[in-house]
C-alpha cells in the first residue's frame, strides 16, 4: 500500500520541483532590461545649431564659445560649442553639487517661459550618467543636455566651479559668465534682461 501510494505522488512531485527551478532560474537580464533601458528626460540637441533663434542685430561682442565638440545625452551627431545658435544660456553642473541641484528648476521654468526665444542648454560635468539621469527624472528638467566628462569647458572658460552658467547673445557671443551660485528665477530673468536683452515672461 505505502509502494503504491509513493508511486502515486512521485510524478506529482517531480512536477512541483520542475515548476519551482523554472521559475528560480528566470534569467536576471531579462528582468532588468526595461530598467537599464529608461527613457532620457532630457531633449536631443539636433537644433543647438540651428538659427539664428533671435533677431540677429546686436553687434558682435565677446568671445565666442571655446572650440570643443561635446556629446549628447540623449545621442546623435556630437556638438560643437562654436557652432551654438544664441541667445542662449548654458548652465554647467553635476549631480553631486548641491547648490546646482537647487537652481535646475529654475533653468527648466526658464526654458518653458522663453521657447523660441531664447535656448537653454545644460552641460553635465565630471558626473555618472545614472546621476545625471536620476535627477533629471526627479527634477523634471527636461532641456537640452551636453556631457563634459573632462570638465574642458571649464577648464576652456578658466573656472572651476560648478554651477557656472554662460550668457550666449545672439551672435553666440559670451556676454557674461556667472558663479555666484545657485541662481532662482528672478535672479535668472535679471541677468537675461541684463546681458542678453530679453525679458521672460512671468
Amino acid at each position: 500500500m505505502n509502494r503504491r501510494l509513493a508511486l502515486l505522488t512521485l510524478p506529482l512531485l517531480l512536477l512541483l520541483a520542475t515548476a519551482c527551478t523554472a521559475d528560480s532560474e528566470t534569467p536576471a537580464p531579462a528582468r532588468q532590461g526595461t530598467a537599464a533601458a529608461r527613457p532620457s528626460p532630457f531633449e536631443g540637441c539636433a537644433d543647438l545649431t540651428d538659427g539664428p533663434v533671435g533677431p540677429g542685430n546686436r553687434e558682435a561682442t565677446g568671445d565666442p564659445l571655446p572650440e570643443l565638440t561635446l556629446t549628447c545625452f540623449t545621442g546623435g551627431a556630437p556638438v560643437a560649442l562654436r557652432d551654438i545658435r544664441g541667445p542662449a544660456v548654458v548652465n554647467i553642473w553635476a549631480s553631486w553639487c548641491p547648490p546646482c541641484r537647487k537652481e535646475l528648476p529654475a533653468f527648466q521654468r526658464l526654458h518653458e517661459r522663453t521657447e523660441g526665444q531664447l535656448r537653454v542648454i545644460g552641460v553635465n560635468s565630471r558626473d555618472s550618467r545614472d546621476g545625471a539621469q536620476s535627477i533629471g527624472e526627479d527634477f523634471g528638467v527636461r532641456f537640452p543636455m551636453l556631457v563634459d566628462q573632462g570638465e574642458a569647458v571649464q577648464r576652456a572658460l578658466r573656472r572651476n566651479a560648478v554651477p557656472l552658467t554662460v550668457f550666449l547673445d545672439d551672435q553666440s557671443r559670451v556676454r557674461h559668465i556667472d558663479s555666484s551660485g545657485a541662481l532662482d528665477d528672478a535672479r535668472l530673468a535679471e541677468l537675461v534682461r541684463q546681458h542678453l536683452g530679453l525679458t521672460v515672461p512671468a
